[in-house]
């Protein structure tokens, strides 16, 4: 593989997508050019595992598993989820309610106090 492509891989596979080689190529992926030549492309993910990305990204942010934050930690974690887009996703209140180890009453309290 591409070296190129071998460094972007951590990012795309970050993002839920992935990455193919050239000949795999469809009207739907993004092509990778190096120097003027293809050499790959970039197939983006879907929805699947998205809000798990999004917990990941903000256990990165926090520097904490999420179940395992403090109140007001939590509470910046319903926070910065929200402000990811996070809650349009299908059962995302009570996924996250779980993950944070929490009620999805509690989650609908921390969402109404930003407001």
């Amino acid at each position: 593989m591409h070296p190129f492509l071998v460094g972007l891989r951590p990012l795309v596979t970050e993002c839920g997508g992935e990455i193919i080689e050239a000949s795999e190529l469809t009207d739907g992926d993004v092509p990778l050019h190096w120097e003027g030549e293809l050499v790959g492309a970039y197939r983006p993910g879907g929805l699947q595992g998205a809000l798990e990305r999004l917990v990941k990204q903000v256990e990165r942010e926090m520097g904490a598993p999420i179940g395992g934050l403090d109140r007001s930690a939590k509470q910046e974690a319903v926070r910065r989820l929200d402000e990811l887009g996070a809650f349009n996703l299908r059962k995302a209140v009570e996924d996250i309610a779980d993950f944070l180890q929490v009620s999805r009453f509690t989650i609908y309290n921390y969402l109404n106090s930003q407001a």
